[in-house]
């Protein structure tokens, strides 16, 4: 398989899914802005929605958008639990809390990265940002995980979103629980794995 990724961008979730069950993949490099490939090709012609993450199967096929490609690479070995089994309530649970990540949460911090919204925008933004991760913190204080001591998708994609907080000058202190559990997930090996192969931490 091959994921098609950017330093840091919302496809470190699915990179640090595949580092954390031990699945083997081949990294491709995607210039969000300029749509072109590490090799010189063009992103257009492998993904025509023009953004990461995509996932390259062996079959020649083509996955996209984040909180599929995660259900699918924790499906793919199921007794890590990193999703629960389909069906049951508690993948209803980790679906609901990964649309809630990607409505309220991933989105929200898109206009904060363009230089051309208004400083109003943005101001409303960081506080809309806030209030979305008081229910995060509240949920934290239950457990170091989303969803107690077991380690999810969820996490991994929580974890990858919070971090552009510093891009943007996003002050998340006040949220203990929030900051314990940033901490104890960037620890984790697959995790470090996945930090240093983008490029984002020193090997």
């Amino acid at each position: 398989m091959k994921l098609y990724y950017s330093p840091g961008a919302c496809s470190l979730s699915p990179h640090i899914v595949a580092r954390e069950l031990g699945i083997p993949i081949e990294l491709e490099k995607a210039d969000t802005k300029t749509k072109k490939l590490g090799n010189g090709g063009d992103y257009w012609a492998i993904n025509p929605k023009g953004y990461v993450p995509a996932l390259q199967l062996d079959d020649g096929s083509l996955l996209t958008e984040g909180p599929t490609i995660v259900q699918y690479l924790a499906d793919r070995k199921p007794e890590a639990k990193l999703a629960p089994a389909n069906g049951t309530m508690e993948r209803y649970r980790l679906q609901e809390m990964l649309g809630y990540i990607n409505s309220e949460i991933h989105k929200a911090y898109s206009p904060l990265f363009n230089d051309k919204t208004p400083e109003e925008v943005r101001t409303e933004r960081k506080e809309y940002l806030k209030r979305r991760y008081k229910l995060i913190d509240e949920k934290l204080a239950k457990g170091p995980y989303l969803f107690g001591e077991q380690f999810t998708v969820a996490d991994a994609y929580l974890f990858t979103v919070t971090n552009w907080s510093k891009f943007i000058n996003l002050d998340l202190s006040e949220y203990q629980n929030l900051m314990a559990f940033q901490k104890q997930v960037a620890g984790r090996p697959g995790v470090q794995a996945a930090l240093k192969a983008e490029g984002l931490i020193p090997s």
